[in-house]
């Protein structure tokens, strides 16, 4: 058996059964794990995973460790393990997991250094984490990976960052930047979960009340389409004018944050930035109101400042602290600020994670497959394996395309003709 740190090995046999569950709605990864078996890519591979330690990861790591990866798997937040999936990949597939709901945040550091000192050759990354830790304890060339993907917007800000400031050790592929990973999993996957945590975590009937959501790019987008379907008032807070009018012309009122706050029943922050929601907005902020974010990071909605105003807070649900304030008026926060989808919720839908892991783990792929020969930068997988997952997914769902004909594709690429 692996070595590992988990929350109870005896959970193994219910997360075999919730995996199992999850991989019956992903063929498109599974098809890849079939080939995978067969070419064994990544044979020789020693790989560090730091991603939400889901069942919809595990069919993901169960599809590198079937490439010939050797895998370790380390949870990319303290609050969205699933302990049993956990122990089932330790019992089950020997893989090594390192990972407890609940865990502090010193034990979430010092399981992303175990990651970092079994010399991984690839870096699977969520939030540039990994790789974040190991600029910060230094380099050694000796043992620098030959590569990383990253899967969140986040993430993919943060590897940016490197790259410009020139401190980018390795290449990277941006998962995130698919279109089969952001236009669907962002879009319709944060938008089911971040409202299905929500209700699970409040139990709050949604129609009618008014709902801002912070942040009009793929995931608010979601969220904010889904919420109107569930009948509540969407009010969408943006700095983007472009975003902005998007959201205006999809229907949504549009003001700042400052205005916002008085209305608000609920508040989903979803913008990739820090303290959306803070201090300044607390001294406005409707009595009663929720507070949920749906970002990568727990710095949307400014806690801290929260800890400091309040005069006394109570836990009424699982996942509900109230935060009561001097002049008598209590704001909700869920899941702590983290990702509510996952604190509260099971994450995104696995039909959706199908295309997202399929995607990394084409990445995984290329980086193996291209080792020593791509660049130190930020990089996109190539349109054709957009074309390929969306092709497999569409013949999963057994729906078919029309074709060009021969006149039809010669139309296409002339100039010729016309009036």
């Amino acid at each position: 058996m692996a070595d590992y740190e988990i929350g109870d090995i005896n959970l193994a046999e219910a997360g075999r059964n919730r995996i199992n569950w999850n991989e019956g709605d992903m063929p498109v990864l599974l098809g890849i794990r079939e080939r995978f078996t067969k070419e064994r890519p990544l044979k020789g591979m020693r790989l560090s995973v730091c991603l939400h330690i889901t069942a919809k990861t595990a069919a993901l790591v169960r599809t590198l460790a079937a490439g010939g990866a050797e895998v370790m798997l380390v949870a990319s937040n303290p609050l969205s393990t699933q302990d049993d999936v956990a122990a089932s990949l330790v019992a089950h597939d020997e893989i090594p997991v390192y990972g407890i709901r609940g865990e502090s945040v010193d034990t979430f550091r010092r399981h992303v250094a175990i990651a970092l000192d079994a010399k991984p050759h690839l870096l699977c990354d969520d939030g540039a984490d990994l790789t974040s830790a190991l600029l910060q304890r230094g380099l050694n060339p000796g043992l620098m990976p030959l590569g990383a993907t990253e899967e969140t917007t986040a993430g993919v800000k943060r590897f940016n960052a490197m790259e410009a400031q020139g401190v980018l050790p390795f290449p990277v592929i941006a998962v995130n930047e698919s279109r089969t990973k952001h236009m669907f999993d962002n879009r319709y996957g944060t938008g089911q979960s971040a409202i299905d945590g929500i209700i699970r975590a409040t139990n709050l009937l949604l129609a009618g009340r008014t709902i801002v959501v912070a942040g009009y790019g793929w995931c608010g987008r979601g969220v904010a389409s889904r919420a109107a379907g569930l009948g509540a008032k969407v009010i969408v807070t943006e700095v983007n004018p472009v975003k902005a009018l998007e959201a205006a012309m999809d229907g949504f009122r549009v003001m700042p944050m400052s205005q916002a706050v008085r209305e608000a029943d609920i508040i989903i922050a979803v913008t990739g930035n820090h303290t959306v929601v803070g201090a300044e907005q607390f001294a406005d902020l409707k009595d009663g109101a929720v507070l949920a974010n749906a970002g990568h990071f727990n710095v949307e909605i400014d806690v801290a400042a929260l800890e400091a105003l309040a005069v006394d807070k109570t836990q009424p649900r699982t996942h509900v602290t109230s935060y009561h304030m001097a002049d008598g008026r209590q704001f909700h926060l869920l899941g702590e600020g983290r990702l509510v989808n996952l604190v509260a919720g099971e994450g995104h839908p696995p039909a959706v994670m199908d295309m997202s892991f399929a995607n990394q783990a084409l990445a995984a792929e290329v980086l193996a497959r291209n080792a020593g020969s791509m660049a130190k930068i930020v990089h996109r997988l190539p349109d054709s394996a957009d074309t390929l997952i969306a092709t497999l997914k569409l013949k999963a769902m057994g729906i078919r395309l029309d074709v060009l004909t021969g006149a039809q594709d010669n139309y296409l690429h002339s100039w010729q003709e016309g009036t």
